[in-house]
């Protein structure tokens, strides 16, 4: 499967994605691991979900990739820092360490964790997220993404994902983004930018 961007798509952010893919398949590749760590960082509707979805559709090796979206483990409405805690010691430094890491998905009707997966060393591994990209992630990591967007484009596109359900914690959320960002300045810790409408 072709990661470029059509040549008949006139969607700018379709566009942006598809040469986004094809950037990071060559340094993937560049990194010439047979299971390397993508991670991908970005505010709320960014476009971080599309892009690691693009990208593991369209992986640029053989064989399987582990994907892991930080929305299965965030622990409720506050817990973005909680949750890329959880995913750094639960997914992450197991994974480096080459042995088999175990989450458990966070179930936000019972708000509880529910089932566990277990994560393959041995495989690649793309984990994205909001909150994701701090210092401790930047090093488990061999190839790092901030996905950077317009706020109106990343409201728009968020609400008509998720709707009713996420449009009265927007602003909780994007406080705990804010606060990610002052100290941890991820795009700074990125190998790579991506640019989306």
């Amino acid at each position: 499967m072709s990661s470029a961007p059509s040549r008949s798509s006139t969607d700018p952010v379709d566009v942006a994605l598809g040469a986004a893919v094809a950037a990071l398949a060559d340094r993937v590749a560049a990194v010439g691991a047979p299971n390397p760590v993508i991670v991908l960082d970005g505010r709320s509707g960014a476009g971080k979900s599309s892009l690691a979805r693009r990208f593991v559709a369209g992986w640029p090796a053989r064989g399987r990739v582990q994907l892991v979206a930080l929305d299965d483990v965030y622990p409720g409405w506050d817990g973005l820092a909680d949750g890329v805690a959880y995913a750094r010691e639960s997914i992450l430094r197991p994974h480096a360490r080459g042995l088999i890491g175990v989450w458990e998905r966070w179930d936000w009707e019972t708000d509880a964790r529910a089932e566990a997966h277990a994560v393959d060393p041995s495989l690649p591994l793309v984990v994205e997220g909001s909150g994701l990209l701090t210092p401790e992630v930047a090093a488990l990591a061999d190839v790092s993404v901030w996905v950077e967007a317009p706020g109106p484009s990343r409201k728009a596109r968020a609400l008509e994902r998720d709707g009713d359900t996420y449009r009265p914690h927007w602003d909780r959320w994007a406080r705990q983004e804010d606060h990610h960002i002052a100290a941890h300045d991820p795009a700074s810790l990125a190998s790579m930018v991506v640019r989306v409408p």
